[in-house]
Order: C-alpha cells, then sequence, then structure tokens
C-alpha cells in the first residue's frame, strides 16, 4: 500500500529556510567526541583514525564507516538503541545562544512579515541531535541514522548522508516535499510555485562538508556562511571557504542576541521581505501578461474560425477578394485550418473561378 506523504504548500508569505550542519556549526566538536567514544574505553583521535582506516581500507563511505565503528565498540557494553543515543545527544554541548536562537530568529522573521523554519542537514547522527535540548525547533532533522529491530536495537543504516548527498535535501525544502522517500521532488514547479526558493535559503556550516550545499545556495542567490568557533577565533576554514568563494559571509558561532552573526541573518531576513514584495509584483505581472496572452490566442482563434465560415459561404466575388485581405493578415495556421481552407477553395465557386487574382493566390501560396 502506497504511503500518502505529507507535504508543505506555499504560503501567502514569503518563507525563510535557514540550513544549518551541526558539528562544529551549533557545537563545538564532534557530537560522538562528547561522551559517546569515551564511554567505549577510546580516546577521540584513536577512535576517528580506527573508523577513518577502516573506510579506506575497504573503499567505505566514511559515515558508513563511522556508524559501524559505533555499533562495533558498543558491544557488550550497552544496548545500542534509540534511547541510548538520545542519552548521548543530551550530553552534547551549544554554542552560546543556540538554546534561545531558533524561537527569537522566527519571532524576528513574523515581525517583518516573514516565516522562518530551521532544517538540520547534517552528516552526524539523527537519534542523538533528537536528544538535545533544541531537537523540536526544527522542521525537519535530515541526519544520518540507524534501522532497529522489533526489539529497538539498531542492526543497520537506514540512512547515510555525506557532503554531496546533502544538496538533495535543499531540493526537498525547495518543493515542501520533505519525507525521504517522497518522489515529487522531482516534479517540476513554476518558479512562482515554489515553496523556498533557493534566493530564501540560509544555509550556515563550518567546513569542507558543507561546500557542496553552499555552492548550490550561491549559485542561485542564496545565502551561505561560514562560521568558526568563538573561543578559538581560528578563521583558517572560513578565510578559505571565502577565497574559493563557498561562502558570501563569515562570523563567530555565537547566536546570542545582537551578536555579529544574529545581525547578519536579521539582515537577510530584511532583504527577503523587501525583495519578495518585488518578486510578488513580478509574477502578478507575469501572469497578467500570459492571460493576456491567452486571451489574444483565443480572440485570434475565434476570429480565424469566422473567416473560415464567411470564405466557405461567400457567394460574391466582392465578398470573397474582402475575405481574403482578412485572411491575409493571420500568420498562424494549423494544418487541420490549412486543410479546411484549401478544401473551401476546391468547393466554393467564388474562390476557384478568381484563384489566378494575385490576392487569393498569394494567400494560398503562403498556406502551402
Amino acid at each position: 500500500m502506497s504511503k500518502e506523504f505529507q507535504r508543505k504548500s506555499k504560503e501567502d508569505k514569503p518563507v525563510v529556510a535557514i540550513c544549518y550542519d551541526f558539528d562544529k556549526t551549533l557545537s563545538p566538536d564532534d557530537m560522538q567526541a562528547q561522551g559517546y567514544i569515551q564511554s567505549v574505553g577510546y580516546e577521540v583521535k584513536s577512535f576517528w583514525q580506527e573508523s577513518n582506516g577502516l573506510a579506506e581500507e575497504n573503499d567505505m563511505d566514511q559515515n558508513l564507516a563511522y556508524m559501524f565503528t559505533m555499533l562495533r565498540t558498543a558491544h557488550g557494553r550497552f544496548v545500542f538503541n534509540r534511547k541510548a543515543l538520545r542519552d548521548y545527544g543530551a550530553q552534547v554541548q551549544l554554542f552560546p545562544g543556540v538554546e534561545t536562537w531558533f524561537k527569537r530568529i522566527k519571532e524576528y522573521g513574523k515581525g517583518k512579515g516573514v516565516i522562518v523554519e530551521h532544517y538540520i542537514i547534517s552528516s552526524g547522527l539523527k537519534e542523538m541531535i533528537e536528544g538535545t535540548k533544541v531537537a523540536k525547533d526544527f522542521e525537519k532533522i535530515y541526519a544520518s541514522s540507524f534501522y532497529y529491530d522489533k526489539q529497538g536495537v539498531a542492526q543497520w543504516p537506514a540512512q547515510v548522508i555525506n557532503y554531496t548527498s546533502k544538496t538533495q535535501f535543499l531540493f526537498r525544502i525547495e518543493k515542501g516535499t520533505l519525507d525521504v522517500n517522497d518522489s515529487a521532488v522531482n516534479d517540476y514547479f513554476e518558479p512562482e510555485d515554489i515553496r523556498i526558493p533557493f534566493r530564501n535559503m540560509i544555509y550556515i556550516g563550518d567546513s569542507d562538508t558543507d561546500i557542496p550545499c553552499m555552492k548550490l545556495i550561491n549559485a542561485n542567490s542564496g545565502h551561505s556562511i561560514g562560521v568558526f568557533n568563538p573561543e578559538t577565533k581560528d578563521k583558517r576554514k572560513v578565510y578559505k571557504m571565502m577565497e574559493d568563494k563557498r561562502i558570501k559571509y563569515f562570523a563567530p558561532a555565537d547566536y546570542t542576541e545582537d551578536s555579529e552573526l544574529d545581525r547578519l541573518v536579521k539582515a537577510i531576513i530584511d532583504q527577503t521581505a523587501s525583495n519578495e514584495k518585488l518578486m510578488s509584483l513580478h509574477y502578478q505581472n507575469k501572469k497578467e501578461q500570459a492571460n493576456q496572452n491567452v486571451n489574444m490566442v483565443s480572440l485570434e482563434n475565434k476570429e480565424k474560425e469566422k473567416l473560415i465560415m464567411d470564405l466557405e459561404n461567400s457567394n460574391s466575388f466582392k465578398q470573397t477578394h474582402s475575405i481574403i485581405l482578412k485572411l491575409k493578415k493571420i500568420k498562424n495556421w494549423s494544418s487541420e485550418e490549412k486543410k479546411q481552407l484549401k478544401l473551401i477553395a476546391e468547393k466554393n465557386k467564388q474562390i476557384s473561378c478568381i484563384m489566378k487574382d494575385s490576392d487569393v493566390s498569394e494567400f494560398y501560396d503562403s498556406i502551402s
């Protein structure tokens, strides 16, 4: 039985989607390094060396490798289930201001007539993010996750997200087809029917794994922001991303009110509110022009239909010449209409008798 997917439809207000990486974007370190790795008896560095080594030795995706390593190292220590991962997620530290950021920014957007939605697009673990204090603030969490058996124990990866596959979720957000199995993400939408155009998206990330998303956002007039740790103030990565034209802006990962990042995102929301008024007017004008074209085509079709009937019923040379003059002004004839006009010329003596007259012959030559 096919599943009925819930989809988001276009709103009567502009929508801004803010998409976040998680590790080192909202949190100062990898989520696995904030309790999990230590609990399975590893040092952080040795855990990642083993995981990355597994990937290299087996031509394996690095995210699959770390998920397998997590499963293996938990064996015999504790039940590796969703609750355990959420409990580890609850230990994850967040950058300053993150806990209040999402509601504050939504409220700011509301005051500007803009709907703000927050999305996670991460190679980290969905279950751990679901254990954080801010999980409920996201419209959708796209992250790697496990399949669980009937006893709730993790058995196999259900979703694996790496740096290139992250981009698919931007298209889902764009069209409101948020379910990962909804094939409607491939459907064509007219530009004016897109729920969240890329120009209204903000992508916030910290490293190379975010580059494909940043590049896609930039290419479509959206906004990409590189963040760096406000304590270390190490800007090497954001400088490189700026040099390579991967990001438009960078700021410390300080989400407190009136911080540099706070002011930047609010300025983007302000710009969106203003720009979408112009885009709304553009689409209104475009729709009016398209309707005018439809009306013009409709009027022309009616005029053609009338003239063909008049030609068929013409009973004098003078009337035929008059009709031919009007027919010559029309340039677009369908093959069926041309066939009909030629048949009339054969049957109506008023036409066949003057077929060699210049105006009549020129018209019929033009539709041959």
